[in-house]
């Protein structure tokens, strides 16, 4: 029974490391996208991660980013396991496959394969698009909530931190609004305000409007963009049936873009 236990507690542990992992591009889990296929600890105390994405052709960079955190994600583990992450269906998963098993970093992996392409900007472009689309979340989420825009944007992190929201997507994008503002600006001061550009610049009051356009263009690209991928994986690995050849993107915008982005395209 202890043996059991411990085990349960261990895949427990382990789903809600690899649940942090974000699609840098999507700012969504890699686990809800559907991209671990199999997480498993074995008896050893040792884990195994089966990876996938929705094509042959994604990106590598962003196949390296979603490994790396992984990666991190194993590394924090409370027992430090030995470990096994395997990249499937894909056009360099050989060449990380073998580098895992060499023992190589993925920062190392990425160097070989891409020249002179700068990891670190690429990261960076992705928490700046991460940053906004929580950051709109929230603060349409406080004006449904009956808040004047001068009040929101004089909020600091104590007024933000009593904030009770009905379940939601500002009520799930406020945590992780809060962690992205406190990595970008760690030097932060309890007193000062919580909505802020990601350059740390104040918002005007009479400029939010414009500015919440801004933030609801990048939002909407990536739930295009995410919708597309659900639907690409979804069809490639035949959960359900295609008939008469190979889907069009129509089929995908159609038939598998979720119900909130669908409204945002009519």
């Amino acid at each position: 029974m202890a043996t059991a236990g411990v085990s349960i507690s261990r895949e427990e542990e382990l789903r809600r490391h690899l649940a942090q992992v974000n699609d840098p591009e999507l700012d969504e889990p890699v686990t809800e996208m559907g991209f671990v296929e199999r997480a498993q600890v074995k008896a050893d105390g040792s884990v195994e991660i089966d990876f996938r994405l929705p094509t042959y052709w994604c990106s590598p960079n962003f196949a390296y980013l979603m490994l790396d955190g992984i990666r991190k994600a194993l590394d924090g583990l409370s027992w430090s396991p030995a470990y096994r992450v395997r990249l499937h269906d894909h056009m360099f998963a050989e060449e990380v496959n073998r580098g895992i098993e060499a023992g190589k970093t993925f920062g190392q992996i990425f160097g070989e394969l891409s020249g002179d392409q700068d990891l670190e900007s690429l990261r960076e472009t992705f928490r700046v698009k991460a940053f906004k689309r929580r950051q709109e979340a929230v603060l349409c989420g406080l004006r449904r909530h009956g808040l004047t825009d001068r009040e929101i944007l004089g909020m600091d992190l104590a007024a933000l931190d009593v904030v009770r929201f009905e379940p939601g997507e500002a009520a799930r994008q406020m945590p992780r609004y809060r962690a992205a503002l406190l990595e970008r600006f760690p030097g932060r001061r309890p007193q000062d305000p919580v909505f802020v550009t990601c350059e740390g610049a104040g918002i005007p009051t009479s400029a939010l409007n414009a500015y919440l356009a801004e933030l609801r263009g990048v939002r909407i690209n990536m739930e295009f963009n995410g919708a597309l991928c659900r639907g690409l994986k979804h069809t490639r690995y035949k959960e359900t049936d295609v008939v008469d050849g190979e889907p069009t993107l129509v089929d995908f915008i159609l038939d598998r873009v979720p119900e909130r982005a669908t409204q945002t395209l009519t």
